[in-house]
């Protein structure tokens, strides 16, 4: 058995140096949080799960590697774990602080707020399905006075692909007694232009619609760069 270390006496055990720099950092963000670099908070979001870990090297590379601080906290999962350090404590962390987001985004949606363009639900559906790996389609709802209703997803496909029937997304229109409907669907690859599928839907959906009496205010297609609007692009 190795002999035990002992500190000579008088002298107390030096703590690990990040943990004074941690506590510097606590300090600087409650003086003045915006002269914080990006790696600082990212190193103080680490340092919640990796308590005994010098968190500073990896909040680094983690920066470097996404570009910047929303794109560390964007990322996808798979990617992120990619990264020598973060392991399954941090992806769960980070699973949570990525659901805290999107309801934090998804708010004016979800407390009926006057729907006063297409850019709300557009940053709602790029925090909720922007960066998944699968298509989702997602339908916003809304009254005669443009507040948004409910927020539901009615569709779940594959990379490329979301089968979807545009019964579905009227039966839930009626479900609700909404007046009209925001459409919005993430595309994986990145690239939020419409393919002919998302044409084709698009206009079965707005003429089913039109023949109910609901109104077919938008499309939206995101990506984690950016989104696609059917109204702004005149598809609609």
């Amino acid at each position: 058995m190795s002999p035990v270390k002992k500190s000579k006496p008088g002298k107390a055990a030096e703590s690990p140096h990040y943990l004074g720099h941690r506590q510097r950092l606590r300090e600087k963000l409650l003086a003045e949080p915006k002269a914080l670099a990006d790696y600082e908070l990212l190193e103080l979001l680490l340092g919640q799960v990796l308590r005994r870990w010098d968190t500073k090297p990896l909040a680094k590379e983690l920066v470097t590697r996404f570009g910047s601080l929303r794109g560390v906290l964007t990322a996808r999962i798979e990617s992120l774990t990619e990264v020598s350090g973060f392991g399954e404590s941090l992806a769960g962390h980070w699973a949570l602080l990525g659901e805290v987001f999107a309801r934090l985004v998804e708010a004016p949606v979800r407390e009926r707020q006057v729907f006063s363009g297409p850019e709300m639900v557009a940053e709602a559906a790029r925090a909720r399905i922007g960066h998944l790996l699968v298509e989702e389609f997602w339908v916003a709802l809304v009254d005669n006075k443009n507040r948004l209703m409910a927020w539901e997803r009615v569709g779940k496909g594959t990379v490329d692909e979301t089968q979807v029937y545009p019964r579905e997304v009227l039966t839930l229109a009626l479900k609700h007694q909404a007046s009209g409907l925001i459409l919005a669907h993430n595309h994986p690859g990145g690239d939020p232009s419409p393919s002919i599928q998302d044409r084709d839907l698009t206009r079965r959906i707005a003429h089913s619609a039109k023949e109910l009496g609901l109104r077919v205010l938008d499309h939206l297609i995101v990506a984690e760069s950016g989104h696609f609007s059917f109204q702004d692009a005149g598809l609609l």
